[in-house]
């Protein structure tokens, strides 16, 4: 198995994560338990929640994740698990999480509240990754940095990192860091993937440049590139053919952004592609969001069992220079295909 550090910690993880946002909505337990049990077995070290798991958010919901993996986490020696989680982001920004009744901010009251919580529901004394799982716009980032700069010093947190941020973001984040003397981002965890390439247009070069890696989640376009969506149907128990039916405008315009006539027409050429490789659609979306040196480690989910293998069928296999200037050719025919 080969391993790779995150930023400059001394967190050493698989190229492939287990994400686990479906566990205790979509995925019972004793399906998440068989799906970790099976990453685990594969060798996968990293294994990512959050306090808002599982999706769809709810308040009656909220933790659920967390005290599965942490259920699950009992039954493995705890130092060999590289465990992440996140601090629900503010109710300032694009989506109010009903976490802490709708209020939530990245401030020193909430990040200790949500870190004492993740904690207890985890059942483990620390964390090694603990990440923002968005940005605040409001509260300053020196404030948010010293609380979680507390949480390293009191060996709560070993490392910290941030999520669906920005070049500007993560940029101010590192350097106020670096003059304020505190623990800084080791990693961002955004959106990456054949369907959604923009990392490469601004932050990529900022996390090569102040050795910070991405984390990505969503590398199989949320199941678009399985080409489950190219029958011209929403598949019925898929998540945007829910989505499509939401009230919600927020939530329908994610499902037309994960699923439109560009993303469904590049979704039809990679799947084409893979086929000449001998490798299924989602084992070259992984591979393909693994490939770069920014990248520590994608994050893969699996709302079943029988899900999980095409992904860590990605662990063995390496895209050439021939498959990636294919990919290129690609994305040039059909720029941003999410926008």
């Amino acid at each position: 198995m080969k391993y790779n550090y995150i930023g400059k910690s001394g967190l050493r993880v698989t190229p492939i994560c287990l994400g686990t946002m479906t566990f205790g909505s979509s995925t019972n337990k004793a399906e998440a338990f068989k799906i970790m049990d099976r990453a685990y077995e594969r060798g996968i070290n990293f294994f990512d929640t959050a306090e808002i798991y599982p999706v769809p958010p709810k308040a009656s919901y909220e933790g659920t994740t967390e005290k599965i993996v942490g259920e699950w986490l009992k039954s493995k020696p705890r130092e060999s698990i590289i465990l992440a989680s996140k601090v629900a982001g503010a109710a300032s920004g694009w989506f109010v999480p009903p976490t802490r009744h709708g209020l939530t901010a990245i401030d020193s009251f909430h990040i200790k509240r949500a870190v004492e919580g993740s904690l207890k529901r985890l059942d483990t004394d620390y964390i090694d990754l603990y990440q923002m799982h968005w940005p605040d716009t409001i509260v300053p980032i020196e404030e948010s940095l010293k609380a979680f700069d507390e949480l390293v010093r009191e060996g709560k947190v070993r490392y910290i990192g941030t999520s669906n941020d920005t070049a500007y973001g993560l940029t101010k984040a590192n350097e106020t860091s670096k003059h304020k003397g505190l623990a800084r981002f080791e990693s961002i965890q955004n959106n990456f993937s054949l369907l959604n390439p923009r990392f490469h247009d601004e932050l990529a070069n900022v996390c090569l440049r102040e050795d910070i890696s991405l984390l990505p989640y969503s590398p199989i376009g949320g199941g678009v590139l399985s080409g489950k969506y190219n029958s011209g149907l929403y598949p019925e128990g898929c998540r945007f053919t829910a989505y499509a039916k939401h009230q919600n405008p927020r939530v329908q315009a994610q499902a037309q952004r994960f699923v439109n006539e560009k993303t469904l027409e590049a979704t039809r050429q990679y799947i084409v592609l893979a086929k000449e490789y001998g490798i299924s659609p989602v084992t070259l979306a992984v591979a393909y969001s693994k490939h770069f040196k920014f990248v520590a480690s994608t994050i893969i989910g699996a709302r079943e069992l029988s899900q999980l293998d095409e992904s860590l069928a990605a662990l063995d296999f390496e895209i050439g220079q021939e498959l990636m200037s294919k990919i290129q050719e690609i994305q040039k025919e059909i720029l941003y295909p999410m926008g």
